[in-house]
């Protein structure tokens, strides 16, 4: 591995908790060149809801490209986006009774962030955007302005501007009524806050600590932002494209957002690609007024399109997905309870789950003992206090307990650490 010291800069992140070079992957697990097999309760941070190499997006990704079919056309019309834009049409919006225009913002998440800010200001008239503690959007200069974790905004070296925090859902741990301190600042002409454009919110926080807003509060915040005319932006990039169950992780709540971002699973395959979806009237661009040199990914269309046409046809994977959340949901909550109330507790929604360690460090711990029996697990929260689980929606019941098994033995193995005594 010393080429990786020598030469890649110092800000590589996953491979200081993962030391091993991997080359293989398939389902829900990856190899590394000795090939030992890891089971993956990370999935590229949520970009392979569908496993590793899934069979029926590869055929057609081979196929893709045996024909010479073009893979970069920039925004120029494709049968590619044709073939995305009419499934995404007809297999997730209109079965939603959602009328959404679909913007292509660049490969990654932060881009489809970027543009929904900018076109929330554009449409408004307004430069302030209201965003919640722990949240997290980005790490480019504009969605790092609307996210709270301290060491990312300190990394970007210029004052981060043009926004104001709120507490998120259950921030005050229940003692202040939803919104009190929001609509006071709203609603007092001295309080300081400029009039906003829009909020930005994740209906369940994943970098922040799978923090979920209840129904409850995402419509209370909807209704806030319809009666101060504030633009309503969920950022469904990490849990969208049915981690939480539903494709999209507000369904439940009854919530229609104004603006909504997606990235990582939207292709499908872990292929880079975006999207920043937002209301027919609020489509007020230029031509050009965003752009980007990767915003025609058509390698990332036809995965997604395959996709779309497998897992969301019926409501086949969300039950699924439902039923394996509950799966994981009872094995952590058992797992907290042998280690005592005092010691963990638990949280999330669907596949996204959280084992939260109240010892400083013992997430951390608990990460490196799984990765020593062959389970990749990451940890979020703004002290990494939380044991971090995304394992594919494909991954299997009995994958899902031989996962949950090593970590409640990691965990175990965790509270023994010398390091936490």
């Amino acid at each position: 591995m010393e080429i990786f010291e020598r030469l890649e800069s110092e800000v590589r992140s996953y491979c200081r908790s993962w030391p091993v070079v991997f080359n293989e992957a398939r389902g829900s697990y990856v190899y590394d060149e000795s090939g030992r097999p890891y089971l993956d309760f990370f999935a590229g941070a949520g970009s392979l809801n569908y496993g590793h190499n899934n069979p029926e997006l590869k055929s057609k990704l081979i196929d893709y490209l045996m024909s010479d079919a073009i893979v970069h056309s920039l925004d120029a019309y494709s049968t590619a986006k044709r073939d995305f834009l009419e499934t995404f049409g007809e297999t997730i919006l209109e079965p939603r009774g959602l009328d959404y225009k679909v913007q292509f913002p660049g490969p990654a998440g932060n881009n489809a962030v970027e543009a929904a800010l900018k076109l929330a200001r554009k449409y408004t008239g307004r430069e302030t955007v209201i965003s919640f503690t722990n949240g997290f959007h980005g790490m480019t200069l504009g969605a790092l302005a609307v996210t709270g974790n301290s060491m990312k905004r300190g990394g970007a070296g210029v004052p981060l501007s043009h926004s104001a925090t709120m507490p998120f859902d259950k921030y005050m741990d229940g003692q202040t009524p939803d919104f009190l301190w929001f609509r006071s600042m709203l609603e007092d002409s001295g309080s300081g806050l400029d009039a906003p454009a829009a909020v930005i919110v994740e209906t369940v926080q994943g970098e922040g600590g799978i923090n979920v807003a209840s129904a409850e509060w995402l419509r209370g915040l909807q209704e806030v932002c319809h009666e101060y005319d504030m633009l309503f932006i969920v950022d469904d990039i990490q849990m969208g494209c049915g981690r939480t169950g539903p494709f999209f992780s507000f369904e439940h709540a009854g919530v229609k957002p104004d603006i909504v971002t997606l990235s990582k699973s939207i292709s499908g395959y872990g292929l880079p690609m975006a999207l920043t979806l937002f209301k027919r009237e609020l489509d007020v661009w230029e031509p050009g007024e965003h752009n980007g040199t990767f915003r025609g990914p058509n390698p990332g269309f036809v995965t997604g399109t395959a996709a779309m046409r497998t897992y969301w046809s019926d409501d086949s994977l969300q039950k699924a997905t439902e039923a394996k959340g509950r799966l994981i949901d009872r094995r952590l909550r058992a797992l907290a309870e042998e280690l005592g109330p005092d010691e963990a507790h638990t949280r999330g929604r669907g596949m996204a789950r959280g084992l939260v360690l109240e010892r400083p460090g013992a997430a951390n711990v608990l990460s490196s003992e799984a990765f020593e029996r062959g389970l990749l697990l990451e940890t979020s929260g703004p002290e990494d206090e939380v044991a971090k689980l995304l394992p594919a929606l494909t991954t299997t019941e009995e994958e899902l307990e031989q996962g949950l098994e090593i970590i409640a033995e990691a965990a175990r193995a965790a509270m023994k650490a010398p390091q936490l005594a």
